[in-house]
């Protein structure tokens, strides 16, 4: 005959197994599987379902992680996630960090850089270049406002963001042209030039007269 105590002990279920929390880990999975789809899909055609299917995660907890598909790209892939690093230090000098970092970067580039990525997306999908546009600004201005004071700030970043998208779509996605045709130290020289003159208004002076 079996026990009241025992019948009652059988019945209880088992203590549910505790699942282990790893944020970090599933970060970094679902930035790995991000810059894979960005990559094979570009960015207009990528989207956040197929990028936690990869990752093994659900699609809200990717939403959790990052709020939109505009931020999982920027923090998934090299430009703007790097812009803090580049525009970090004074004023004096500034123009000529950021040109660097840029032809650095873009000479290396691949199709999931936002400015490629952006110029790319306008052709097919203008609401999600624009939504893209939007989170590279928010991301830029931020950055730049450690260094740089005044009223027209976001208006002078702004400027330097279309500055560097028309050199982005004449050198690296057409490369036809006179700014194809430059090495990257001259690229470097002019870009110094053109964007003291937008962030800090002075003119310059020609690169190859100094």
């Amino acid at each position: 005959m079996v026990s009241d105590a025992s019948q009652s002990n059988a019945a209880e279920p088992a203590p549910a197994r505790k699942r282990v929390r790893d944020p970090e880990a599933r970060r970094a999975a679902i930035l790995a599987a991000a810059r894979s789809v960005f990559a094979e899909r570009g960015y207009a055609k990528a989207t956040i379902r197929e990028i936690a299917q990869r990752a093994g995660v659900t699609h809200g907890l990717v939403v959790m992680h990052f709020s939109s598909k505009e931020q999982l790209f920027l923090a998934a892939v090299p430009g703007t996630r790097d812009l803090a690093d580049s525009v970090r230090g004074d004023a004096e000098g500034l123009a000529e960090r950021v040109a660097r970092a840029y032809v650095a970067r873009m000479e290396s580039a691949d199709s999931a850089d936002p400015f490629i990525a952006l110029v790319r997306s306008a052709a097919g999908d203008q609401e999600a270049a624009k939504a893209l546009l939007r989170a590279m600004r928010e991301e830029s201005i931020a950055a730049y406002r450690t260094v740089l004071t005044g009223p027209d700030v976001a208006l002078r970043v702004d400027l330097l963001g279309a500055h560097l998208i028309g050199v982005t779509f004449s050198r690296y996605v057409l490369a036809d042209g006179p700014i194809a045709a430059m090495s990257a130290d001259e690229l470097t020289r002019y870009l110094t030039m053109t964007l003291d003159g937008i962030l800090f208004g002075s003119a310059g002076t020609s690169p190859s007269s100094s």
